[in-house]
């Protein structure tokens, strides 16, 4: 039996958390959900969107599986993600994004891997108003963030079987924040004679991924930049429909799709919940489930290739439990 802490978040997320603990049912791994709500709904109850019984719980079971949660844009309370990140260090955000037969897209032989700095850069919060008409914002880059976070992604290279690992940054106007995460990634990179290092500016990386994306494959990047270019990745494959996440650090793990809470759509049971579902893959990995892991992914693969059963997003005409089920009948 594990213990794993369950945020289902609002929009969509309530919805497509339901198809996919069912769907992790019927694999038969064994799990005492620990329910904790988050989000815009909370924050009108509790004054926060992020109440410390949900960081609490997420220490005791050192594993949660998250839905989307709303973030308001320009105002309001600060991201719940960034909020969970800081609280619990995690400080990879890793984010494979591979071509699903049967979702159909400009690209092919796209499979790469992203790992995001998640700690600092832009996203450290630290901003102040000057004046009335200026506003300022600080970007932290460290060493010991820029060394841990090359590390993560040498090591998931090796034990992938990964060829290459590439740093991401703009350090030729950035000299000093971007040329410090540059020289950490090349003094990790000497570690790992094994595998291949490159370097590419942020800009350039983004007109190649959408003219030869097959060229890359592991991508280390600090914080913002890897937001940014995880999301262009997530197009490559399809959308953020079906781009899964996963929030990583030494003693707790996050895994989370990378798409919104869609609250347009909330209550119409017709929201996809492939990259929750996705997610939910990489966690069973995660805690050793690998057989349920498997099954449920090869499941996954043989409903989306059929192309039979497919919510709007998707092209298709099914419900939420519609798709759900189908994947449910497909279990081996």
């Amino acid at each position: 039996m594990h213990n794993i802490t369950l945020i289902p978040g609002d929009g969509i997320g309530p919805e497509i958390t339901d198809a996919v603990v069912k769907i992790i049912e019927k694999a038969g791994v064994e799990i005492d959900w620990d329910v904790q709500s988050a989000g815009a709904d909370v924050a009108d109850v509790e004054g926060t969107p992020l109440p410390d019984r949900v960081i609490q719980s997420i220490k005791k079971n050192k594993v949660a599986l998250k839905a989307p949660v709303t973030t308001p844009i320009g105002k309001g309370f600060r991201s719940v993600n960034v909020q969970l990140r800081k609280a619990l260090d995690l400080y990879s955000n890793l984010r494979p994004c591979k071509n699903l037969e049967g979702i159909k897209t400009r690209f092919e032989n796209v499979d790469l891997v992203i790992v995001r700095e998640n700690t600092e850069d832009l996203y450290a919060g630290i901003e102040r108003q000057i004046d009335e008409d200026t506003a300022e914002s600080i970007k932290i880059i460290t060493r010991e963030a820029s060394i841990r976070i090359c590390e993560f992604a040498f090591d998931y290279a090796l034990k992938n079987g990964r060829k290459l690992v590439t740093a991401v940054s703009k350090a030729n106007i950035c000299k000093l924040t971007d040329g410090l995460f540059l020289r950490c990634a090349k003094e990790v990179a000497a570690r790992y004679p094994q595998i291949e290092y490159k370097e590419i500016l942020v800009d350039n990386l983004c007109m190649q991924l959408v003219q030869n994306p097959e060229k890359f494959d592991v991508l280390v990047l600090p914080n913002l930049y890897g937001d940014i270019v995880s999301d262009l990745a997530a197009g490559l494959i399809g959308g953020l429909g079906v781009a899964q996440g996963a929030n990583i650090g030494k003693d707790y793990a996050v895994f989370e799709p990378v798409h919104g809470s869609a609250p347009d759509i909330k209550g119409q049971n017709k929201a996809n919940p492939t990259a929750l579902l996705l997610s939910a893959i990489e966690m069973l990995r995660y805690i050793g489930e690998n057989e349920a892991a498997s099954n449920i992914d090869s499941a996954l693969r043989t409903v989306l290739s059929e192309g039979k059963i497919l919510t709007p997003d998707l092209g298709g005409n099914a419900s939420t439990t519609d798709f759900r089920d189908e994947i449910i009948k497909n279990i081996k």
